[in-house]
């Protein structure tokens, strides 16, 4: 079963990979084998503290710039696996309150910027037409706010369409042997709790950031807790390994139970 976990001469690329569930991924793939991780994330010095031991090509730019993916296309090569993963929370604010800015800077980041990770390494994953197909997989970063009503609108919607894609993706990629699911976490303990209004809030008024998140987690989870990164990077891994040969087009669902 060990060999079903091992990613030895693989190129994987990541996105968002300089902290929270990219950077737990990157470490979980780097220790089963990874030979290559390509890392892409706005946060450039971040990726360069990773301390992975297997080769890496950071990337720094916003994924929902063309132009860097114009680069990566070209630059990348042949690519294994995929981790389409960066996003941002948005302003969290309700339908009538949010401004069309806000909305398309949350959709600019999360979406359009899964769109062109998705396209980049679709493209370079598949073989010239002629040569068969060549096994890949890729795993896209969705929420359970993409299934709840209770989201915020942008955040919520851009979710629910990564999930949609995902299908969309593994469809037009089975011929070529690629796979392609998707993840729906709920509360993870990340750093993109530290962006969120609503948290910094209760931060203050409970004394720590542990326990805002815990209150918060008791609040919204049957379990109870929020899971940790490393949980997340190791159910991204099934996603990505043998172990799922046969799943694509799916939504894992890891939320602790919020979605009851």
């Amino acid at each position: 079963m060990a060999g079903d976990f091992d990613f030895s001469g693989r190129t994987i690329l990541i996105t968002g990979a300089a902290s929270g569930i990219g950077a737990a991924t990157a470490r979980w793939l780097d220790a089963h084998g990874a030979a290559e991780l390509v890392l892409v994330d706005i946060d450039r010095p971040g990726l360069d503290a990773l301390g992975v031991s297997c080769k890496v090509r950071p990337f720094g730019g916003s994924v929902a710039d063309p132009a860097l993916w114009n680069l990566l296309s070209r630059e990348i090569g042949r690519l294994d696996h995929a981790v389409i993963n960066a996003g941002i929370p948005g302003p969290g604010k309700p339908i009538v309150d949010i401004d069309i800015t806000e909305w398309r800077n949350t959709m600019s980041v999360n979406l359009d910027g899964a769109f062109l990770a998705l396209r980049c390494a679709m493209r370079n994953m598949m073989r010239p037409l002629g040569e068969g197909p060549r096994a890949g997989s890729i795993v896209l970063t969705g929420s359970v706010s993409g299934i709840s009503g209770k989201a915020p609108i942008d955040y919520g919607a851009s979710k629910a369409a990564i999930a949609q894609m995902a299908r969309i993706a593994a469809n037009e990629g089975a011929p070529h042997g690629i796979r392609v699911n998707a993840i729906a976490p709920g509360g993870v303990d990340t750093p993109i709790w530290d962006k969120v209004d609503f948290i910094r809030q209760e931060i203050e008024r409970l004394g720590s950031r542990e326990a805002a998140l815990a209150a918060l987690a008791k609040q919204g989870s049957p379990l109870g807790r929020f899971a940790t990164a490393d949980e997340i990077a190791s159910q991204i891994g099934f996603l990505l390994s043998n172990m799922a040969a046969s799943t694509t087009g799916a939504v894992l669902v890891s939320d602790g139970g919020f979605s009851l």
